[in-house]
Formats: C-alpha cells, sequence, structure tokens
C-alpha cells in the first residue's frame, strides 16, 4: 500500500497525452471531419440552428470525453467522429422532443443514400433507438450502418475502418437495413 501511495498520479498525465494526440488528428482531418458535419446538416433541411463548425466542435467535445475510445487509423478515427456526431445530434433531437413534448413523425427511409432529416427529432431517435436494438444483436451492422447512415463513408473506407471486405460491407448493409426496416415499421 505504501507504493501506491508513493507512486504519483499519472491519470492526468494521460489525459494531456490523449487530448495533444486528439488536436493533432483533429487538425490534420479538419476538412474531412467538416464535410461529414455538413453531410450531417445538409440531410437536415434549411431549418437548422446549428451550423457545420459547432456540430464539429460538439462532437470533438465528445470524443475527449471518451476515456477509453481508441482509434486505429484515419478512417477508423473518422468513423468514430462520424458517430460523435450523431451522438449530437440525438442529444439535441431529444432536447426538442422534451421541449414539444411530442411532435409529428415522418417516415426514415434507409435508401442507398446517406441522409437522415435531423430535423425529424423524433424519427431521429426511433432510428437511434432502432440502431441502439441492431447493436445488441449484430454490433458490426450497426457499425456499417453508423459509417455509411451517418458517416457518408464508401464501402471501401468502411472495410478498412471495420477490418472487414467490401463484400462483407455490401452483405451487413443489405441485412442491416432490412432489420432496420423491419425494427422501425417501415
Amino acid at each position: 500500500m505504501g507504493e501506491a501511495a508513493a507512486r504519483p498520479d499519472l491519470l492526468p498525465d494521460l489525459r494531456d497525452q490523449r487530448r495533444q494526440s486528439l488536436d493533432r488528428i483533429v487538425s490534420v482531418l479538419y476538412h474531412e471531419l467538416r464535410e461529414i458535419a455538413h453531410r450531417h446538416l445538409r440531410a437536415r433541411g434549411r431549418g437548422s440552428t446549428l451550423q457545420t463548425t459547432a456540430l464539429l466542435h460538439e462532437a470533438y467535445l465528445k470524443l475527449v470525453d471518451q476515456s477509453r475510445a481508441e482509434w486505429n487509423d484515419q478512417v477508423h478515427f473518422l468513423a468514430l467522429a462520424a458517430v460523435a456526431m450523431r451522438h449530437v445530434l440525438v442529444d439535441r433531437a431529444r432536447g426538442r422532443i422534451a421541449l414539444k413534448r411530442g411532435g409529428g413523425q415522418a417516415p426514415i427511409t434507409l435508401g442507398d443514400e446517406s441522409s437522415v432529416n435531423a430535423d425529424d427529432s423524433a424519427g431521429l431517435l426511433e432510428l437511434h433507438d432502432a440502431l441502439e436494438r441492431l447493436a445488441k444483436v449484430d454490433t458490426r451492422l450497426a457499425q456499417v450502418v453508423e459509417c455509411r447512415f451517418f458517416g457518408g463513408m464508401s464501402e471501401g473506407e468502411i472495410a478498412a475502418a471495420l477490418d472487414v471486405t467490401v463484400r462483407t460491407v455490401q452483405r451487413d448493409w443489405s441485412k442491416a437495413r432490412m432489420l432496420l426496416r423491419a425494427s422501425l415499421g417501415s
């Protein structure tokens, strides 16, 4: 016990190193991250109050908060950032739902286009819940949907991020769409 008490607390140093590492990768990939954020917001339509830079900065704060998240390479980091942006949009949608106490629900389509109308707060939350249920059944299927639907990543980029073949990504995308459609009642 005496050794543990004499040992310095390394956690602040580790946090600082992680933050510096995150700062470096964000500065290198800033253009790509802005494009992902812009893609998210472009799908929202005109009435959005959230700007590209604000979404990117809120996602950055989520990434800083993750104490155990690891990224293997650039593609993997971009996938994690896309997921963080999705969580920012979901959090904002929950806030709007809490304020409105309901609202109309527009159907969500899972076509080949990687867009979602994030102004439809209830629909976004419904999709988020369906993705959470899918992740419990098959994590990789949910990851493929997050990368493609929310991250706008190509099949090749997803394959690299998940360390699988492009054909596996194609099969997973088809299966995930089928399961999500059933879950969403479309």
